[in-house]
């Protein structure tokens, strides 16, 4: 443990535990004091100072804001300088992907509805002005993920209709908003507690664009739970969801598939086929996309 030995307070630190789940590069560990205290520590690399920075200060804005979350503690450099760390709260809980499927229909709606609410609390920060325009921004990422999954070997059944959907909508990102975003936002980063309730964890991967973008991490939602899916749409929208969300929600996941072709590919073909089996899951949903609905979503239970 000699990499974080030398952030204050290490000597009343009692049990000191690797954390080895999730794709984040950062070093996470579980600690626990000798007052019984429970924390978390991230560690990166000093190149990531000014990134790691910038999200412990976002984290003190959401600290704020009444959200079941690891609030923000101390940040600072450790190991002889080698590497940034943000010191964190502990939330006690369970991985919401792994208890979801187990409780009640209702339950499952509840914490849908409760995952809608969160997300708008975090998107209530607005994106600095000089932030570059969200049209521009996304049809660079588009035109880019359309280049690396035309340049790979792998293709998917149906690809030209997920191609024809994003030209055909590019139209829908003009004029979008841009807030904070969570940047991971999906079942595998939340936690529920003994009390049932939600919690959020893994804010890293922080950035600024369109709010609705948010969503297209929901197939991992949608896998474990569709219920929690419906829920957590109409929390965020209050029951009142308009139909561009739909709209552009298909657009976003259409894209967000047509590149989890390529990134996966590294990975090995577990990863791939496990890309390929949602990326056909999506085109069930949208009947091809010639629907922008999901057949999953229910607007209540």
């Amino acid at each position: 443990m000699n990499t974080i030995n030398d952030i204050p307070d290490f000597n009343n630190w009692d049990t000191i535990q690797v954390i080895n789940k999730g794709w984040s590069s950062d070093k996470k560990y579980y600690i626990k004091t000798i007052e019984g205290k429970e924390l978390l520590v991230r560690t990166t690399d000093i190149s990531q100072y000014e990134k790691k920075k910038r999200e412990y200060e976002e984290l003190k804005l959401l600290a704020t804001m009444d959200i079941l979350m690891p609030l923000p503690v101390d940040f600072g450099i450790c190991n002889d300088r080698k590497f940034v760390y943000i010191l964190l709260t502990w939330i006690n809980g369970e991985d919401a992907e792994s208890i979801l499927p187990n409780l009640s229909v209702e339950e499952q709606y509840r914490l849908g509805i409760k995952a809608g609410e969160l997300l708008k609390k975090i998107h209530s920060i607005s994106a600095p002005q000089d932030i570059p325009n969200w049209e521009e921004r996304f049809n660079r990422k588009i035109n880019v993920k359309m280049a690396n999954y035309h340049g790979c070997d792998i293709r998917f059944p149906d690809d030209d209709r997920f191609i024809s959907y994003i030209e055909d909508n590019r139209h829908l990102l003009e004029n979008r908003p841009q807030t904070l975003q969570h940047g991971d936002y999906h079942v595998g980063n939340m936690i529920i507690t003994p009390e049932i309730e939600l919690g959020i964890i893994d804010f890293n991967r922080m950035d600024y664009g369109d709010p609705w973008e948010e969503f297209n991490r929901i197939t991992f939602c949608v896998e474990n739970s569709p219920i929690f899916a419906s829920g957590y749409i109409n929390g965020y929208f209050s029951h009142q969801v308009p139909d561009t969300f739909f709209r552009l929600l298909a657009l976003y996941i259409a894209t967000n598939q047509l590149s989890s072709i390529p990134w996966a590919i590294p990975f090995g073909e577990e990863e791939v086929n496990t890309m390929l089996r949602i990326t056909k899951n999506v085109s069930d949903w949208y009947d091809g996309f010639s629907t922008y609905i999901p057949n999953w979503y229910i607007d209540r239970i």
